[in-house]
């Protein structure tokens, strides 16, 4: 009869995420998700190929958790100005996932790519209903990139010039969707 599993992909996911909150992915090592799930290196391999693999396996789950955020606010009254609160809010919560899922050397892969655009459906399907299919797209770019920034700034600490964070966000984002409402 075959020996139980020590760990479960599950585990080894969620110990790896919590890792890569605790110190960054340029720290993230397989040992300290090996100690964390009680099994030794080699075994990891088992179940993952390689670090990378699982780097992935952190990618898919953030965009699947950001767009589960993104899906809830979208049936908000102010659907557009929650899903960017949302947004916000888990890459607040979520500093290094956040990071690592779009990092410059993160996955990009046909089933990435399936991840990110249903992060993104519910945003693009707002904006249809708001402005139209031809100018949705343009749209959801303008409104991510200024999220992207605005929270890589908020969570590197660039933002150290004083003032209230929350009341400048609150009207960085109405300018920004006066703005996306105003593309022709």
């Amino acid at each position: 009869m075959p020996t139980p599993p020590k760990t479960s992909d599950e585990a080894i996911v969620s110990a790896a995420r919590r890792i890569l909150e605790a110190q960054g992915s340029h720290a993230f090592s397989l040992t300290d998700v090996a100690a964390a799930v009680g099994v030794r290196t080699p075994s990891l391999y088992k179940r993952i190929t390689d670090r990378a693999e699982l780097l992935a396996a952190l990618e898919q789950r953030g965009f699947e958790e950001l767009g589960e955020c993104v899906q809830r606010a979208s049936h908000e009254p102010d659907a557009l100005r929650a899903m960017a609160r949302a947004y916000r809010r888990f890459a607040q919560t979520s500093p290094h996932l956040y990071a690592r899922m779009l990092a410059p050397d993160a996955t990009v892969s046909g089933a990435s790519l399936g991840w990110r655009q249903q992060a993104v459906t519910p945003v693009i399907a707002v904006l249809t209903a708001q402005l139209g299919a031809s100018r949705a797209l343009a749209a959801a770019r303008a409104v991510t990139a200024f999220l992207h920034g605005w929270v890589t700034m908020e969570n590197t600490g660039a933002f150290r010039l004083g003032g209230d964070l929350e009341a400048d966000f609150e009207s960085a984002l109405a300018a920004v969707l006066a703005g996306v409402h105003g593309m022709g």
